[in-house]
């Protein structure tokens, strides 16, 4: 099969296309003919080998967390998925095996999702990793309910795209920091209050509007650009920073958090929990109660030049793989 895969660690360049043994179905697994991959921060960062402390690289690797497709290969044991399903899924990738840059990859039968002919496999594929990570943060970390204030930085990104949706649907009113650019976008999302961070003082804005300091604050950013967020966030709030692996990262300091009776609680993807959020998630995305983000199609092929965009953080929504576009019909 075709799959962009790298022999070592580095940059962009270090990725291109190979043919490789095509995966065999393991019991409890299925095999999925990947129709889109999106492309995760934590993609580049497996590029470079930041996730050596999680698993144990076997080169050549696959990188890659999400994919939508159809079945093509059950398992023995696999009771709930039949060749031909439409599926997504948050792969295996997660635990070292080959990832989502290819036209066949292996996945646990819990970490699939069957999907309705209502949903695309392209809007399926941008899901996982981004909107399991906001349903992390928002849900089981600050479960956000009517009339909580929440403060999103960086609300124009794949999981910013998703914790918008995720609080305005739990009943909370939303702030989300970006550019000016994109204060449409994420006010069509559900945030009421766009603030340009480019400009003026973020604490300002939020102080002006939540006098009394929000509930939570889902910082997708870090890199301290928000340092100062236990300083509008009001006491019992949650401050939940989505881990980024950056060494020496400036972080919201945690004898001022207790002082003020905040909570920092740093958050990512849980590999236990996310078979139940991706259920969730594929739930509210087929009963119409989230939509996918603002979604970039490019070739497989040019799935480096993809990773400079995410890199480079500045991405509008999500960028997906077209591996096999012609099975989203």
């Amino acid at each position: 099969m075709r799959a962009m895969v790298l022999n070592e660690f580095g940059g962009p360049d270090v990725l291109h296309m190979a043919d490789i043994d095509r995966p065999r179905a393991a019991p409890g697994n299925v095999i999925i003919q990947v129709a889109y991959a999106s492309v995760n921060p934590a993609d580049w960062k497996s590029r470079e080998g930041w996730l050596s402390q999680y698993f144990q690289y076997q080169f050549p690797f696959v990188v890659g967390f999400d994919a939508a497709g159809i079945v093509a290969e059950v398992g023995e044991g696999v009771t709930t998925l039949a060749v031909g399903d439409r599926v997504v899924t948050a792969s295996n990738q997660g635990l070292g095996e080959r990832g989502t840059y290819a036209e066949y990859v292996a996945s646990a039968e819990e970490r699939c999702v069957k999907l309705p002919d209502t949903v695309s496999l392209r809007d399926a594929a941008a899901m996982p990793t981004a909107a399991i990570t906001a349903y992390e943060a928002v849900h089981d970390v600050g479960a956000v309910s009517t009339g909580a204030r929440v403060l999103i930085n960086g609300g124009a990104g794949g999981t910013g795209s998703y914790a918008i949706q995720l609080a305005h649907q739990a009943g909370a009113r939303v702030a989300a920091t970006c550019s000016p650019g994109n204060a449409d976008y994420v006010k069509s999302l559900g945030a009421e209050l766009a603030i340009n961070y480019r400009e003026g003082n973020v604490a300002d804005a939020v102080h002006a509007w939540a006098p009394e300091g929000v509930d939570l604050v889902v910082d997708t950013v870090g890199q301290g650009t928000l340092v100062d967020a236990v300083e509008f966030t009001r006491r019992g709030g949650v401050i939940t920073p989505i881990a980024t692996l950056i060494a020496d990262e400036i972080h919201v300091d945690p004898a001022r958090a207790d002082t003020l009776g905040v909570r920092v609680v740093p958050t990512m993807a849980s590999y236990l929990n996310q078979p139940r959020q991706l259920r969730a998630l594929v739930a509210a995305l087929v009963g119409g109660k989230i939509t996918a983000p603002a979604i970039t199609v490019m070739p497989l092929a040019q799935a480096g030049d993809a990773h400079r965009q995410v890199q480079d953080g500045h991405v509008r929504g999500k960028i997906v793989l077209d591996v096999n576009a012609a099975l989203d019909q």
